[in-house]
């Protein structure tokens, strides 16, 4: 049989969703929630004409459902597409979803609690608390540079570079140990503390390390320090190597040797403490809301949190800094197949903005998913 081509593949998908009922493809939007602070009257709405504009059309080729929220002065919300292109159900606004590297920043918070309590310290190394891990060829790393990118451990072993790679292999399993071991193994990329490369083998490395100084596993420790006292109730990490979002959820899709395939059930264990968070849009306002504002990691060192560790660097610990329309504004971003999101605020959380976008070429659409579904909340 000879293959279709992708515009009649995503016809065939789309037309089943658009055509499944009146309520397949909707469009919603909303204002409202809780007044912001009096400190935040300067700030300007969010451009909700142009968010609601990038909901208009979904599902479409690129992308099949995608849920916003924005939160502070001028709080707004949205959800358009379809749960399933089988059925063509819609979109669930309240769904989970695959968070991807936006996990970091509950990795972080649970790092930077311990340092609080004097267990570990920010100059504290890797050598020092998880003696072996490291060989000889390695300098001294720090908590501080596994937390800012510059610890100069190379990536670990994975199962290809792309989706279409790693798809056979979406069932097996690479658990955190091997992954930081083939990253050992290639010995460092650079003296620690010289030079900051984004990647997930820091925040591997900071998981193994909260394990060992606590004596329990990640996921609880999360649950325990950061979830609960959060109230994020649909947020929770996979057991193991279970490939499945458990609970109500908006299927992903990628296109995939030109076919648009299912990509929703996928074993993530190998990403752990750098990015197999299960979450929904209003946790990833709480989680923001509650790091940023002091509530499970002190002012102090959420200071610590928003500080480069450099002239020329983006990141602080977890967080990416930029600046839009001369606002300072933290974010981070994730992607795993079938799922992309996005989460940012101001520092005074005037203005927060979570997204998750069912995007059919995550892994490559970040930030152009990020200028439109994210963008306009920070816009005057």
């Amino acid at each position: 049989m000879r293959p279709r081509s992708r515009t009649s593949l995503v016809t065939a998908s789309l037309a089943l969703a658009l055509t499944a009922g009146p309520l397949a493809a909707p469009v919603f939007a909303a204002s409202g929630g809780r007044p912001a602070p009096a400190a935040c009257a300067g700030t300007s709405a969010p451009d909700t004409e142009t968010l609601s504009a990038a909901l208009a059309g979904i599902p479409a080729d690129d992308v099949t459902a995608a849920l916003v929220r924005v939160g502070g002065r001028g709080a707004w919300h949205g959800a358009a597409g379809v749960r399933d292109l089988r059925t063509g159900a819609p979109a669930l606004e309240r769904g989970r979803f695959r968070a991807g590297s936006v996990t970091k920043l509950v990795t972080a918070s649970v790092v930077l609690q311990l340092v609080a309590e004097g267990r570990i310290t920010l100059d504290g190394t890797v050598q020092e608390y998880l003696p072996g891990l490291l060989t000889d060829a390695f300098e001294p790393v720090t908590v501080r540079q596994l937390l800012t990118y510059t610890s100069g451990v190379q990536p670990g072993v994975g199962f290809g570079d792309s989706t279409e790679e790693m798809f056979p292999h979406r069932f097996e399993t690479l658990t955190p140990r091997e992954v930081v071991a083939a990253a050992v193994a290639k010995g460092p990329g650079y003296t620690p503390g010289s030079r900051q490369t984004y990647g997930n083998i820091h925040y591997t490395v900071l998981g193994l390390l909260i394990e060992k100084v606590t004596g329990d596993t990640f996921a609880h420790q999360a649950r325990a320090r950061v979830f609960g006292p959060l109230g994020m109730r649909g947020s929770s990490f996979p057991a193991g190597p279970d490939p499945r979002v458990h609970g109500p959820h908006n299927r992903g899709y990628e296109w995939i040797g030109g076919e648009l395939v299912d990509v929703t059930e996928w074993n993530m264990s190998d990403r752990w403490a750098a990015g197999d968070l299960i979450s929904t849009t209003a946790d990833l306002e709480r989680l923001l809301k509650g790091v940023l504002g002091g509530r499970v990691v002190p002012p102090a060192l959420v200071r610590e949190m928003l500080t480069v560790p450099f002239d020329g660097a983006r990141y602080g610990m977890a967080l990416e800094r930029f600046t839009l329309d001369g606002q300072e504004i933290w974010g981070k971003s994730g992607s795993r197949p079938g799922y992309a999101t996005g989460a940012a605020a101001t520092p005074d959380l005037c203005r927060t903005v979570v997204f998750s976008v069912n995007s059919t070429d995550a892994r490559s659409q970040g930030l152009a998913l990020a200028q439109r579904f994210a963008f306009p909340a920070f816009t005057r």
